[in-house]
């Protein structure tokens, strides 16, 4: 299989393009940078500059034969969310995926991709308290779920043409990047703890069954439209707390007040002050087995990888 991905050297990229390589198929990858997405990703991946996501669609010579695109890219969510900051959310995330899907669309049937894996976020429910989620589920009324409904949007636009799956991926468990990436090293000191009281629920799963789903989707041609791309065992930020403390062997006790984490990232804030219970139901339904169900054995597990 010939994939092609967009936002190939983020953390998530990085992990599917080595899965996809060590399988046997062709990834493609797609950067602003081909230089230095050839550095990060090796000689075994094929790369193609893409200057100006949003404004114009992919090389032709980049899709080009090939029969999946899986599509990664947006400015990241974790920062203070300035009227500038959000328009490049906005932006990055709508108009990127309106240009992948122009540039999809505009090989004949015969010669065009089959599948689009185009990713998302469980943002789309916006704060639900312990209300379980499913993909049947209505989305919220917040920004962040305001961007990924119209996110999702353009990815199923190209849905009559050819096969879709918008992958609502929860809060990605890995040492490399993302949020456990930036609390390791205040529970690594002894001084982590529940936010806020931590009776949110954080819709986790580990990176390993990122990778795995996306194969899975790419793999199943049942996979089309909302897939929640969480562990089926959503927990309580209080409990993550625990959890996190025990595997590392601290104490995980001191909280941080609301009012502290609004004072760093303003209105961001609300998306840790808040949260939402995902339950990965699509993914069980077709029939995916996930390596890391459970909070624990999980960390573990990422904690324990070398490097």
């Amino acid at each position: 299989m010939r994939v092609v991905i967009t936002g190939a050297t983020g953390t998530i990229g990085r992990a599917l393009i080595a899965a996809l390589v060590d399988r046997g198929d062709e990834a493609v990858a797609l950067s602003r940078d081909a230089g230095r997405a050839r550095d990060a990703l090796g000689n075994r991946v094929q790369t193609h500059a893409w200057s100006r996501p949003g404004d114009e669609p992919p090389p032709e010579a980049a899709l080009a034969g090939a029969d999946a695109v899986v599509n990664l890219l947006g400015e990241p969510v974790a920062q203070r969310w300035s009227a500038e900051a959000k328009e490049k959310i906005r932006r990055s995330r709508v108009a990127g995926t309106r240009s992948v899907v122009q540039g999809l669309l505009a090989f004949a049937p015969d010669r065009r991709p089959r599948t689009l894996l185009s990713q998302s976020a469980t943002g789309y429910y916006g704060p639900r308290a312990e209300e379980l989620l499913d993909e049947e589920a209505p989305a919220g009324h917040d920004f962040l779920a305001d961007v990924v409904v119209a996110w999702e949007h353009e990815a199923l636009i190209a849905a009559t043409d050819l096969r879709v799956a918008v992958m609502r991926t929860g809060v990605v468990l890995s040492a490399a990047g993302g949020a456990l990436a930036k609390m390791l090293p205040f529970f690594r000191l002894g001084i982590g703890g529940p936010v806020a009281g931590g009776r949110q629920y954080v819709p986790w799963v580990h990176l390993d069954d990122v990778v795995g789903a996306m194969l899975f989707c790419l793999d199943n041609p049942d996979a089309a439209g909302p897939v929640n791309l969480t562990a089926p065992t959503p927990v309580t930020n209080a409990e993550l707390s625990r959890t996190l403390g025990r595997v590392l062997a601290r104490p995980a006790v001191l909280p941080v007040p609301a009012l502290a984490l609004k004072a760093l990232y303003g209105e961001m804030a609300q998306i840790v002050l808040t949260g939402q219970r995902v339950l990965p139901r699509r993914l069980e339904q077709l029939g995916y087995g996930f390596r890391h169900p459970d909070l624990e054995p999980a960390l573990r597990d990422v904690l324990n990888r070398p490097g």
